[in-house]
């Protein structure tokens, strides 16, 4: 089992320069878990690829759809206490901690490419590339 955030879940459902890793990693541990935020965040990367033109209405909506049955029932709310702890002794947003808290929660690794997160938390999280050509 490992924690993913949405740009990972993202990559896999929108073909991208990171989508072969984010298939790679999905082969390697198919049990992937995040906090219910996840799909706020597909939702507002949704919006700015229907904005810009990347994606059609109604491709999104199918997009979406595929997300949200690979990431059925695989939705875990992280304590809010500990968030607030990672908040509190880090420089990232609630958010970014919600990961890292599921991931500490679940004695996990949280796989991910945001930069922050993996600076401020390199005991738990793993850049895509790092873990996919890790054993």
């Amino acid at each position: 089992m490992i924690v993913v955030d949405s740009n990972i879940i993202i990559y896999v459902h929108v073909q991208s320069e990171r989508t072969d890793l984010a298939l790679c990693a999905l082969r390697k541990d198919p049990y992937w878990v995040a906090p219910l935020l996840w799909q706020s965040e597909f939702r507002n990367v949704m919006a700015g690829y229907i904005r810009r033109r990347i994606l059609k209405l109604e491709d999104a909506k199918q997009v979406m759809k595929s997300a949200l049955r690979t990431m059925e029932d695989r939705e875990i709310l992280p304590p809010s206490e500990l968030v607030l702890d990672l908040v509190a002794a880090s420089d990232c947003s609630a958010y970014d901690c919600e990961y890292v808290a599921l991931a500490r929660h679940l004695d996990v690794k949280l796989v991910t490419s945001d930069q922050k997160i993996l600076q401020n938390f390199p005991e738990i999280a793993i850049e895509l590339g790092a873990y996919t050509s890790s054993s």
